[in-house]
């Protein structure tokens, strides 16, 4: 997911990199097919540039209650009656958020800036917002609990993918990777079947950039790679070249780098632009690394976004890492700050109308199934 409130006891919110490449790297079968051909995405407009979860900050409360979509999606419309465009592309959702706040303490949520999602997300409450789309499967990403409650989130997560007919297929889990302890932790779990990487968040106020690159946090992501397991980067945007020299540091893990490199896509600073997209193609240049096509829509203007508001960054990211290591991602309920899912699908479904029917597939489905072997 990406970002919202600001500071809370050193934790971000739930959204909010090796030259070595894992032998478990996504190989998809060639389907020849002609490609699509649609009218061209009209260029957008930005705003200076500001960390993703500095603008939810700012911006959730009007959001949630004024979600804008595209002209040819019905704002008003109830997210589960919104017409889905392609329903017959089966869709894996790596980057679903879920809480119960019987079970799980989230600190970000007692700040006036995170009472808008101050209350349960279930399994239900997805299934709602994804109505009508054909959502075979889903991953799990954790949420910024309180570190003290890592394992009982991963336990939570565990029993929801247990449970007959659950979509939920894989769990991307929380954890203190700069902790001596980790390693006894994340241990516990390298053999479950249902837990497929880590997530610790980068991007707070309390995390100073180069963090990741401090040498417990490089032995344990070394860890995750031993141990089969990945690696989300959700850092700052200016910072992702600290993720690609943990990456070179770490040749036999996997890395996922979340929602688009957590670009803003409001920002006009040209000088960031290009820093940035230079350590995006470094980041992509290693076969280990992956990006999460999730989390951009977020950053959008509320009440006035459209699909080429996020086209050039998602287009970026797509042609940098190439039609095998993208995947798409929800980010719920943290879209919900501009968008809901189903608004956020459909904009993503015309930003790559014009790409072929097996690099759509890809995207949406076959790439995240292979990375996270799911079943």
């Amino acid at each position: 997911m990406g970002a919202m409130p600001t500071a809370r006891r050193g934790h971000a919110w739930p959204d909010t990199p090796t030259q070595e490449c894992d032998q478990r790297e996504m190989l998809v079968p060639p389907i020849p097919t002609p490609p699509v051909q649609t009218p061209a995405v009209p260029t957008p407009t930005a705003r200076p540039n500001v960390s993703r979860r500095d603008f939810l900050a700012a911006s959730s409360g009007a959001a949630l209650a004024a979600l804008t979509v595209p002209e040819a999606i019905a704002a008003s419309q109830p997210a589960s009656e919104k017409p889905v465009s392609n329903a017959s592309q089966p869709i894996v959702d790596t980057h679903v958020h879920l809480w119960d706040l019987s079970k799980l303490r989230l600190p970000w949520m007692s700040l006036p800036k995170g009472k808008p999602l101050a209350h349960n997300y279930l399994l239900k409450d997805y299934d709602a917002a994804t109505a009508g789309a054909n959502v075979v499967k889903t991953v799990y990403t954790e949420v910024a609990c309180d570190p003290k409650q890592h394992t009982v989130e991963a336990e939570y997560v565990i029993n929801l993918c247990r449970q007959p007919g659950s979509r939920m297929a894989g769990a991307v889990i929380g954890g203190s990777l700069q902790s001596e302890r980790f390693g006894d932790y994340i241990k516990e779990y390298a053999q479950n079947p249902y837990v497929k990487g880590v997530r610790m968040v980068l991007h707070d106020p309390d995390r100073p950039k180069g963090m990741c690159l401090d040498r417990q946090f490089v032995e344990n992501v070394r860890l995750l790679g031993q141990l089969g397991l990945s690696f989300d980067l959700c850092m700052r945007a200016p910072e992702i070249i600290d993720g690609v020299r943990l990456v070179e540091k770490c040749p036999q893990t996997r890395f996922v780098v979340d929602h688009c490199g957590n670009w803003d896509s409001q920002s006009t600073d040209a000088k960031l632009r290009a820093e940035w997209e230079k350590a995006m193609r470094e980041a992509a240049s290693h076969p280990n690394v992956v990006c999460k096509i999730s989390g951009i829509v977020a950053t959008a203007r509320p009440g006035q976004w459209k699909p080429a508001d996020l086209e050039p960054t998602i287009n970026f990211c797509l042609d940098s890492f190439g039609e095998r290591r993208v995947f798409f991602g929800g980010d719920w309920p943290v879209c919900t700050a501009a968008a809901t899912w189903q608004q956020w699908l459909e904009a993503l479904e015309a930003i790559v109308a014009n790409r072929s029917p097996e690099f759509r597939k890809r995207l949406f489905h076959d790439n995240a199934v292979q990375f996270y072997k799911l079943t």
